[in-house]
């Protein structure tokens, strides 16, 4: 139907509808588009591929001619971050959108650079880079995780390498993409299920190096703060020397290469045998040493003169003990002579004031039926039961009064006082 006006009874046919858009889109012209390549295929020389925003969840497809790809001074993959001149394209016949590729870049390494290094910095200032944040690793993992794509290089060389050092360690794979757009929502995740796992005690992010842009997914602000807020220990083996990604710098500890990190991650079993011999040899050696040290110095003591012969000591002191035992015998029987004088003493004094030394001179003790020493005759009236003790034995008396009071016998006679001679 010719171009005309369009009513309900005058419609346009399915071509002139496709064929009106694309002269309107043939007037948008050529463009310059920024975005990371998500897909990249060739058939018959031509190549197919989708541009993903670098920022948002928008992808477009694309279209490059082999001639414009023959003119191409780069190589290009999956993953590479680009600027592309693009000019939309109609397909009138199957009635789809593309844009056609005229011509392809990378984008500048300077500017990528710029963007990870002010990232970098602002990290850094929140402290995510500081050594006082590194955790040790445990010195024998029993359960390894590993954040790597699924049959990779990386993944063969950690796992051949841990098990040659140490047979019996066991590893537990959280496999995503390492590059591309799905890479950094798939490591994020990895590296969240793997920190649940109370049974990992450290965690190995792995890849086989590659191109710097291919490794950009390791400098996402994502799989960093990921990695930092992880409470198991993490080991970045990126294998990338130059331009470090930013998950080496906030990571507990960064192997060059996935080998690296395998023999930094887990001991080798005989390097430990061996050390423990080593160990095992010094001691000996030490305690050989102080054993033998002990005994020279005991040798050394008992060759001394003072220790060579005993008996000098018992000979020196045989002499002076003779002699103190001698003087301390006879303090011994001075104190007993002066004591037994002393004895001697006390008994004359205890004889002359006892009673019965009073009786031996004849006297008696008379006393009473109540056991009372009878003073007075009046205090024995007659017919008192009396008892008299003599020097040798007691009588039984009985009181028969007060006897009459004996005279007095006369005073001896004063000799005469001799004469006085005359003057």
């Amino acid at each position: 139907m010719a171009d005309g006006a369009n009513t309900r009874e005058t419609p346009w046919s399915v071509a002139t509808v496709s064929t009106k858009i694309k002269e309107w889109i043939d007037r948008l012209g050529m463009i310059w588009v920024e975005g990371e390549i998500t897909q990249w295929g060739g058939s018959n020389g031509n190549t197919y591929g989708k541009l993903k925003d670098c920022d948002a969840d928008v992808t477009v497809s694309f279209t490059m001619w082999s001639s414009v790809r023959a003119k191409l001074p780069e190589q290009f993959a999956q993953g590479d971050r680009v600027i592309a001149l693009m000019k939309p394209n109609w397909w009138v016949k199957g009635g789809t959108l593309s844009m056609q590729v005229y011509d392809l870049r990378h984008v500048g390494l300077g500017d990528l650079l710029e963007r990870i290094e002010r990232l970098r910095r602002q990290l850094a200032a929140e402290g995510l880079f500081a050594p006082d944040r590194k955790r040790r690793l445990p010195f024998l993992p029993a359960v390894v995780g590993l954040v790597t794509a699924r049959d990779s290089d990386a993944e063969h060389d950690v796992r051949r390498n841990a098990t040659l050092r140490w047979p019996a360690v066991e590893f537990r794979a959280a496999y995503a993409s390492v590059q591309g757009d799905r890479a950094v929502p798939e490591v994020v995740a990895a590296i969240q299920r793997l920190d649940a796992d109370p049974e990992v005690e450290v965690i190995i992010v792995a890849r086989g190096g590659g191109d710097f842009q291919n490794l950009l997914a390791f400098s996402d602000e994502r799989v960093v703060r990921a990695a930092a807020a992880a409470t198991t220990p993490i080991v970045s083996a990126i294998g990338h020397e130059a331009d470090r990604p930013l998950l080496d710098e906030v990571a507990d500890l960064r192997a060059s290469t996935p080998t690296d990190a395998a023999k930094r991650v887990v001991p080798d079993v005989g390097e430990e045998l061996a050390r423990v011999e080593q160990v095992r040899a010094r001691l000996g050696m030490r305690m050989t040493s102080l054993l033998t040290r002990e005994v020279d110095r005991i040798g050394h003591l008992r060759a001394r003169p003072v220790l060579a012969d005993g008996r000098w000591i018992i000979d020196r002191r045989a002499e002076e003990l003779t002699r103190w035992v001698a003087r301390g015998s006879e303090l011994a029987d001075r104190v007993v002579e002066r004591q037994a004088s002393r004895v001697a003493e006390l008994r004359g004094h205890l004889r002359a004031l006892s009673p019965q030394a009073t009786l031996d001179r004849g006297y008696a003790i008379v006393q009473g039926p109540d056991g009372h020493v009878v003073r007075a005759a009046a205090q024995a009236p007659a017919g008192t039961a009396l008892t008299v003790t003599l020097a040798e034995g007691a009588l039984a008396a009985e009181s028969r009064g007060a006897a009459p009071h004996p005279a007095e016998p006369a005073p001896p006679a004063q000799p005469a006082e001799p004469a006085t001679p005359a003057e």
